[in-house]
This record gives C-alpha cells, structure tokens and sequence, in this order.
C-alpha cells in the first residue's frame, strides 16, 4: 500500500538545528534517487490495520459497479469516519482514499470513477456535483528536492460543478457556484461562480447572466 511505501522511507538530512540541508546523495547525474524520499509532512490518521480493512472495503463495496445504489456507498464511508450530508447521490463505482478525511454536503453528486485521493482533508460543501472520471488529490511530492511525500487540504465551495475527467491539485479552494470545464487541470484556487477551463485553467466567462 502507499502509506507502507512513504512510512518506509527516510526524511531528507538536517544539521543539527533541524534544518534542511542538501543531501549529495540525493541526486546522482541529475537523477533524484526515490530511495531517499520520506513521508514529507503527511501524517496518518489512522493505523495500517484500519488502513488495509478500508482497502478490502472499498475495493468490494464502493468501487463495484455491481452495486448500483447510494446508501450503501454512503453508509460504509460514514461507518469509516466520513462526514457526508442528506441527499447525497453516489450510485456509480468512486474511488476514496481516506474517509476519515472526507467531508461533503447536502445534495451532492458522484459521477461513476470519481477519484478522491485525501491524504489531507478534502471539504466538499452542499450541491456539488464531481462529475465522471474527476481526480481530486491532495498530495504531490517535492520535486526540486527529494521526492518527500507534501500534502495540502482541497475546498470546494457550495454549488460548484466539476465536470467530467478534470484534475484538481492539493491546496485548491474552488469558490461558491464556480464550474470547471472538462478536461481541466487546476492548479490554483477560482474565485466564485466563474467558468473556468484548460491546462493550466484559466477564467473563460462568469457562470450567471448578469
């Protein structure tokens, strides 16, 4: 599993005031050795055994198109420390990483494949819809550096629409009633009930009539 990857690796060297300092080994021609790549500023909220026991489960309860119905899905993130409102439609196999971290609205949509990867919080507030094939991740690594695992929470506003198969980054907060066209990658955070598209986005044109 990831977490027994990132747990296993070391953090980058440090003098002895505790701070960073350039290891020589990292980079070797100009080639980062992922040897050397730590958990970064990721922190665990939960121990590997809970950790794998959602793994089975997801894989045979949230991720299965054989199971065409809402409650279950809802059920079982909540039964694992999901916050998720009234009304919340997610009859299609999603993907989620870590429920612990999840927190979702009243009236929400999941489109089939919806990918949350929440090694951080992920905060969706009331009517969003997350549309099919859309990969919220709250990780990256330290790519000047050693590979160290960085994770930043992602908030996304009442309201908004993410459409189908687009990508938002960690650290993102997508403002009330903003809508992301398909096949955008967000890398920023958007200003409310604006339209936005492309890689990187950008603005396009508010979303309401004035």
């Amino acid at each position: 599993m990831d977490r027994a990857i990132d747990e296993r690796c070391i953090g980058a060297a440090s003098d002895e005031r505790g701070n960073h300092m350039p290891d020589a080994r990292v980079r070797r021609g100009g080639v980062i050795d992922l040897s050397l790549a730590g958990p970064g500023n990721f922190v665990a909220k939960r121990g590997f055994v809970m950790e794998l026991l959602w793994f089975f489960v997801e894989a045979c309860f949230i991720n299965n198109k054989l199971i065409p119905v809402s409650f279950v899905r809802v059920a079982l993130l909540r039964a694992f420390g999901a916050r998720i409102g009234r009304n919340c439609r997610m009859p299609h196999p999603i993907r989620v990483k870590a429920p612990w971290n999840l927190e979702v609205g009243d009236n929400c949509w999941f489109g089939v494949n919806a990918w949350i990867y929440n090694q951080a919080d992920i905060r969706i507030g009331s009517n969003v819809c997350i549309s099919q094939g859309t990969f919220l991740t709250t990780g990256s690594h330290d790519a000047a550096g050693n590979m160290d695992l960085q994770v930043a929470p992602i908030v996304i506003e009442d309201g908004v629409w993410i459409t189908s198969k687009c990508v938002v980054q960690m650290g993102v907060t997508i403002g009330r009633s903003a809508l992301v066209t398909p096949l955008s990658v967000v890398h920023r955070s958007l200003e409310a009930e604006g339209v936005y598209g492309g890689n990187p986005v950008r603005f396009l044109r508010k979303r309401f009539p004035a």
